[in-house]
Order: structure tokens, then sequence, then C-alpha cells
């Protein structure tokens, strides 16, 4: 009767998804641990349980770690949201991009509330999110292709528009810096993100804010449309089989369009939380920022699902918190390259659900033969 219990457990989609997170976590520590005794012998004991309990040290760090789960989350949203429709939406970081650009230019330029700016930035991701969905639907052209190619386009544009614009740098507001935007507290105290009650809550931390309820809500509002709603229900259709979804009556040209530019406006949310909470400034860039990537393994870590998100955000915070603590034992290169395996193994639960759902199968089978 046990073993009927345990098939049955194992055959729970929602039972596999959270135990092949588990394991992929599990491996990917195990294989970190390994390349820090590689690294450095003597220092791999102490400098894995830095990494496992310092999230936890104090209020200020445990703050920390919320501060940046919250972007991390709804990156991590935006691509589990495209996943769960048939797209993959590699394009979160100009879409981050984008909206902390919107974000910002409210709170500088127009001088406005932080909430109007928060809806700036998911205006802003949402037309940088556009463009690959017009090209997927209408020309059939591959989403990766157009996305990836808007990152850069994206990224260029802003420091364009913002090299261009003193009144949106530093410079400008008495600051010496020409190379990043002015600093909230200085340009708009108001558009900084308040912290409401969690200040008492975390002793007065400079980190916290109210971000991470607000990206909890958005996690809970995407499951609610993804698993309760018609419209979520013809996204998944579309995602499954485009031509099976057209046969049923459903617009999956609308729809691809529709599930990018909501994907889009959550990573550019993202952005918008990051930098309004004003500890921050963009810096004009070279690189792409890799917040939107990292939502890649959150998502993959969650199985897509968005409560699943929640804690994949968090779990990766808390690692990079961790890591941090690490130094000097182990310099900031090692650390990321630690961090990194961490994250890339633990992105494997997609094929560690695979695996245990063969092993269920697997064993049912047995457990017929045997009786």
């Amino acid at each position: 009767m046990k073993n009927q219990n345990k098939t049955t457990l194992l055959q729970r989609p929602a039972a596999v998804s959270v135990l092949a997170s588990l394991l992929s976590i599990v491996i990917g520590l195990v294989l970190g641990f390994v390349l820090l005794v590689i690294l450095n012998p003597g220092a791999a004991l102490g400098g894995m349980t830095s990494m496992m309990t310092t999230g936890f040290s104090s209020l200020d760090k445990f703050a920390k770690v919320l501060y940046q789960a919250a972007p991390l989350m709804m990156c991590g949203l935006s691509v589990g949201f495209a996943f769960k429709t048939g797209l993959f939406n590699i394009g979160a970081s100009g879409q981050y991009t984008m909206g902390a650009f919107f974000a910002l230019l409210c709170a500088i330029q127009f001088q406005l509330p932080w909430f109007v700016c928060l809806l700036a930035g998911a205006v802003g991701g949402a037309i940088w999110g556009v463009f690959p969905g017009l090209f997927k639907a209408y020309f059939n052209v591959n989403e990766v292709i157009t996305a990836i190619m808007f990152n850069w386009i994206g990224m260029y544009l802003v420091n364009l528009i913002l090299a261009n614009d003193p009144v949106m740098l530093a410079s400008a507001w008495g600051a010496s810096n020409s190379d990043r935007t002015a600093a909230l507290s200085a340009a708009n105290p108001g558009a900084i993100i308040p912290k409401g009650f969690l200040s008492a809550l975390f002793g007065g931390s400079s980190w916290i804010n109210i971000s991470v309820l607000l990206t909890i809500a958005f996690s809970v509002l995407m499951w609610v449309v993804l698993q309760k709603t018609t419209f979520g229900y013809e996204l998944k259709a579309c995602g499954l089989s485009r031509d099976a979804a057209q046969y049923a009556g459903i617009n999956a040209k609308r729809n691809i369009v529709l599930s990018m530019v909501i994907s889009g406006a959550l990573s550019g949310i993202g952005g918008g939380i990051y930098y309004l909470a004003g500890t921050g400034q963009y810096v004009l860039q070279k690189a792409i920022l890799g917040m939107g990537f990292n939502g890649i393994p959150v998502a993959l870590l969650a199985s897509s699902n968005p409560i699943g998100t929640i804690f994949s955000a968090l779990f990766i915070s808390y690692i990079q918190v961790g890591g941090a603590a690490m130094q000097p034992a182990y310099s900031s290169e090692t650390i990321d390259i630690v961090i990194s395996v961490i994250i890339y193994l633990a992105a494997f639960a997609l094929l560690m659900r695979s695996v245990i759902a063969k092993a269920a199968a697997g064993r049912k089978q047995k457990g017929g033969a045997d009786k």
C-alpha cells in the first residue's frame, strides 16, 4: 500500500516539479562545493558555509536577499510566461533595460511619483516586447533572433538618449559623474519605492522596500491568468500547438503578440523596481545587463510556474548574497564561477523532471508485473 502511495505521489506533476527542482539544487550545490575544494581546499568548507548561511545571518543581509530577488522574480516571470505560451523570450534583458529607462525618465526628467514611474517601466518593457511578437506572429521569424537583436538595440538606444539628455545624468544634480543617471535621493525622492511597514520589520535596512511584496502579487496574478482564465487557456493552447489552436477558433497571431507584450511588461517592471529602489544608478553600459538573462534559470528552476518563480528567485538571490561573503578566501571571479555552476545545474529541473517521471513509470510497470 505504501509503494502505491509513493508511486501515485511521483505521478503528480506538481510533486515531480518540486522534487526535480530540489534535486537540481542539491546537485548544483555539491558540484559547487567540489569546485571550491579544487580551487582552495583549506577554505572550501568555510566558503560553502558562508554561502549557505550569510543570507540569514542578519536582518540587513536578508533584506538584501529580498531586494535582489524582486527584479529577478519579475524577469523569471517574464521568461516563464513566454515559455508557457510556447515562446522563448531571450529578450528580457532589452525589455528590462527599456523598463528601467522609462521609469528613470519619468522619475528624473518629469518628476513623477514612484507608482507612475513603475507603470512607465511596464510600458517601456511592453513596447520592446511587441516587436519580437509581431515578427513571430506575422512573418514567422524566430523570436530568439529578433529578441537578441533588440537587446543590443535597446541598450545602445538608451545610452544614446541618456548621453544627450544632461538632466538625466548625475552631473546635473551636483555629482561629478557623467556616466550614470542621477541619484533619486537628490533628483526626486518621491520616485523611490517606499519601505512601508517593512522598514521597522527589518531594522531600517537601506535594502528593503515593498517591491518584494509587489513582485509576489504579480506572481500570483500571473498564476491566476494562466490557470483560471479563458485568456490564459488560449495562450497555453497556442503554445502547445499553434495549428490546433487556430483550428479551434483561437486567434493565434493576436495571442503570440499579447504574450510577448505581457512578458516584456513584466521585465520592464523588473527594471523599474531595481532602479527605483534608490540604491543604484543606471550606468551607461557597454554590455547587455545580465538581469534579464538571470531570469532564464529562475524560470527553468521553477518549471515556468509563476508561484514557483517566487522561491527560485529567492534561492538564486540568496546564494548571490552568500557568495559575496566568501571573500577574501576566494576571488570575486571564483565566486562568480561557483555561483554560475550552481545556477546552471539548478536550471536542469526540466531534465530532472523527465528522469523522475520515467523512473516512476518504470516502477509502476514493475509493480504491476510483480502482482
